[in-house]
């Protein structure tokens, strides 16, 4: 500034500034190209490697892809911090505004969010996939029809769809009915208390191992479950196919019925008496 105020420019102090400082500012540049060239070369491996192990679990296309764009900008950011910071520039203030970016759309999209983070989840760890039959402890039940990233679409007994939002469901109780080849049945027959419980459990036995779906292995079992007001709860467990389960807990059930009444056994119900105390002479 002085030699500007006099009148003249002291070329020879800006020059001998610059040639003391140009080592310095041309190792910068190098070791920056030299650090974003290598980082490139290892964000391709790493995203490549990220890819294999997606497919090698079976991750679906559309969260595989999504997956390796996200980890591949995040380390792009990351390393774009690195190169500026090595040239000198103070990268706080990146920091700061990347932070601040990243709140405002998570709070702006908190929701939708936490709908895709569910379907990451149920893409990743597969509790279920298109086809199963499930129940959550919210209350959706159905065949499941399409797995999206925010929304599972299922399909109810009474063909109706519903769209359940990834997020509510990742967080409830699932029950995967198709999870499995095989299911069993689980239900009670009521028998009045004056039956015979053996000649009943001989009956039962009989129609539940001759029916032709039902499996050997496991066997079926009919056992007393519990001795209630009015009857005595005989159950029964038969194991089938999970493709003939329906059609075979329905004709096991007509069959215990028929067969039970043939034997003179009505299944019971509930019954009350009534004691009249202190009766009137009439």
């Amino acid at each position: 500034m002085d030699s500007l105020k006099n009148g003249t420019f002291n070329w020879e102090g800006y020059k001998e500034a610059f040639l003391t400082s140009l080592p310095s500012v041309i190792g910068a540049i190098v070791s920056s190209v030299l650090i974003l060239i290598i980082g490139l070369w290892i964000i391709k491996l790493f995203r490549k490697l990220v890819s294999s192990v997606l497919q090698k679990r079976e991750i679906d296309i559309s969260v595989r892809i999504f997956l390796e764009k996200l980890v591949s900008i995040g380390l792009k950011v990351l390393l774009f911090i690195i190169v500026v910071s090595r040239l000198g520039v103070q990268t706080s203030s990146f920091v700061a505004m990347i932070g601040a970016a990243g709140l405002a759309v998570g709070l702006a999209l908190q929701g939708s969010l936490a709908n895709f983070a569910g379907g990451v989840l149920i893409l990743i760890f597969k509790p279920f996939k298109v086809g199963d039959y499930i129940a959550s402890s919210s209350g959706p039940e159905g065949t499941v029809t399409s797995i999206d990233i925010f929304h599972t679409k299922l399909t109810t007994p009474q063909n109706q769809l519903i769209v359940v939002p990834n997020g509510h469901l990742s967080n409830s109780d699932i029950t995967n009915y198709s999870k499995y080849d095989t299911r069993r049945t689980w239900f009670d027959i009521k028998i009045p208390y004056d039956a015979d419980l053996k000649r009943v459990k001989e009956i039962l036995l009989s129609v539940a191992t001759n029916h032709p779906l039902a499996l050997k292995d496991p066997a079926p079992q009919i056992f007393v479950s519990a001795l209630g007001e009015s009857s005595v709860n005989v159950s029964v467990r038969v194991s089938a196919k999970s493709s003939d389960y329906w059609t075979m807990i329905e004709e096991i059930m007509i069959a215990c019925k028929v067969s039970l009444e043939k034997e003179g056994i009505s299944a019971a119900y509930p019954q009350r008496g009534v004691h009249i105390l202190n009766q009137p002479e009439s």
